[in-house]
């Protein structure tokens, strides 16, 4: 007889889940679909690159990129401990195990419960009994149970639209880990060119130092054999003290973005070793920036602003779904008996089948207001994703247009340079010779020291404008 009831019970408990199976096929609220936005056919620039260019510099790995190695054992070190990143990935985990658990509301719970009584009868209570009458004092009684249905049925689809919410936060949160990436690869680079770009100014600076300092003890030589004046005098040291001046805040410029380079690398305030110097680093000659439509794919800020879209497009459905009935069902299968031995034998087994079924009727527009509010939350979801693609064009254009022209500058820039060097050679000919003043070779002097300073600087430009390409085309966190 326990054999049948309990087949039956499986019965009733596959039927009622094809049921629902059936009834769960409606999803209220909006689909998804990719909102349509307008493209540029090329990224605007000085020189527009042809909209066929399928090649990107941002498909190449950071590391064949930047080929300093010493700049990469860096980024691999900053990739493993920094804190920014280690955040992002937690965020991850912590998207991942919510998706779990939201998810896990469209199936069915299953638990069990047993408790055992034992009790002991006294003979001698308030009215004694004879032992006959109570021969065992010892009560057993035993129940088991195991709650073989508990769940909601998804009429409306209130949990799938809340999985799918919750799997697109994961993808959100799973792009917002490599738009990190991209971000510490792009700081760790230009914090890295930096430094290198304050030793070679440093450099200019002791080299211009120790030149005037020559300088000086010729004009002391020349003041002593009467031949310069004091004028003179005053001029040269005047040089030397303001070379002199620039190399203790070109140090502490250099220590303290050592220290900020430490930080991006999880470790505490420290030096950095340095690989190739500032004038021997290496970069792409060419910077394509690929199709425009490509930017939309490979931009991993561009996908999670999507992803958060999607999530709030999601949200939709599960405020609707809360107008209509909601279905549960719960269904416990168990048994109970005063022997242990007979606890799950037939006569002793007990079953229930309980279907609920509730309709909200007065919210006080609760409901209504939730909708709102989630269809406001999309609303500004989609002004974030336009934004942010709109964003990403500009930030191309910009970094192509401060390439090409930070590049014609300093070609101009290196002329000048040259130009100085000779200037200054024959100034200082001529007034060894006395057929000049030192007015002009000081003024030579100093006019060179500010032109090598300004190329270091526009070098430095050129190449943080092509790490900022790199990151602006969605590079970095392919590596």
């Amino acid at each position: 007889m326990g054999t049948d009831m309990d087949t039956d019970m499986r019965y009733r408990v596959t039927a009622i889940a094809i049921a629902a199976g059936l009834l769960a096929g409606c999803t209220v609220g909006p689909n998804y679909v990719r909102p349509t936005l307008a493209t540029p056919q090329t990224f605007r620039a000085p020189e527009p690159l042809p909209s066929s260019q399928a090649a990107s510099l941002a498909d190449l790995k950071w590391f064949e990129v930047f080929k300093d190695e010493k700049l990469q054992e860096l980024m691999r070190t900053a990739l493993d401990r920094n804190y920014d990143l280690r955040d992002a990935v937690a965020r991850v985990d912590e998207a991942r195990a919510n998706l779990g658990i939201t998810r896990s509301n469209q199936y069915p719970q299953v638990s069990a419960s047993g408790d055992l009584e034992v009790t002991r009868l006294s003979r001698d209570g308030q009215t004694p009994l004879p032992a006959s009458f109570l021969p065992e004092q010892n009560r057993n009684w035993g129940q088991s149970t195991l709650n073989l249905l508990s769940f909601e049925v998804d009429l409306w689809g209130r949990l799938r639209r809340a999985t799918e919410a919750a799997r697109a936060n994961l993808l959100n949160a799973e792009e917002n880990r490599k738009a990190v990436v991209t971000m510490l690869v792009s700081d760790v680079a230009s914090d890295y060119f930096t430094l290198l770009q304050l030793d070679y100014e440093l450099e200019i600076s002791q080299r211009t130092l120790d030149t005037r300092r020559d300088s000086l003890r010729l004009v002391q030589e020349r003041q002593g054999g009467g031949v310069a004046t004091l004028l003179d005098l005053r001029q040269s040291e005047e040089l030397v003290s303001s070379a002199a001046q620039t190399i203790p805040v070109l140090q502490q410029q250099i220590e303290q973005t050592e220290n900020q380079i430490s930080l991006l690398l999880g470790g505490n305030p420290d030096g950095v070793i340095r690989g190739r110097k500032f004038m021997e680093q290496e970069m792409p000659p060419e910077v394509p920036a690929g199709l425009t439509s490509s930017l939309l794919e490979r931009r991993p800020d561009i996908r999670a602003a999507e992803q958060a879209l999607i999530a709030a497009n999601a949200n939709i459905g599960v405020a609707k779904a809360a107008y209509f009935p909601q279905l549960s069902l719960s269904g416990i299968l168990g048994g109970q008996s005063t022997q242990l031995s007979s606890l799950f034998s037939g006569p002793h087994s007990t079953w229930s089948f309980v279907p609920q079924i509730s309709q909200p009727i007065f919210t006080a527009g609760r409901l209504k207001s939730n909708v709102r509010l989630a269809e406001a939350e999309r609303e500004s979801a989609l002004v974030q994703y336009e934004k942010t693609i709109r964003t990403a064009f500009g930030e191309v254009s910009n970094a192509l247009i401060a390439h090409q022209r930070t590049r014609e500058s300093r070609l101009e820039q290196e002329r000048l340079v040259t130009a100085l060097q000779d200037r200054m050679r024959l100034a200082y000919i001529r007034y060894r010779g006395g057929v000049d003043t030192q007015l002009n070779a000081l003024d030579a002097d100093r006019d060179l020291f500010q032109a090598e300073l300004a190329l270091a600087q526009i070098r430095l430009s050129e190449l943080l404008s092509v790490v900022q390409l790199y990151k602006a085309l969605g590079g970095g966190w392919q590596g």
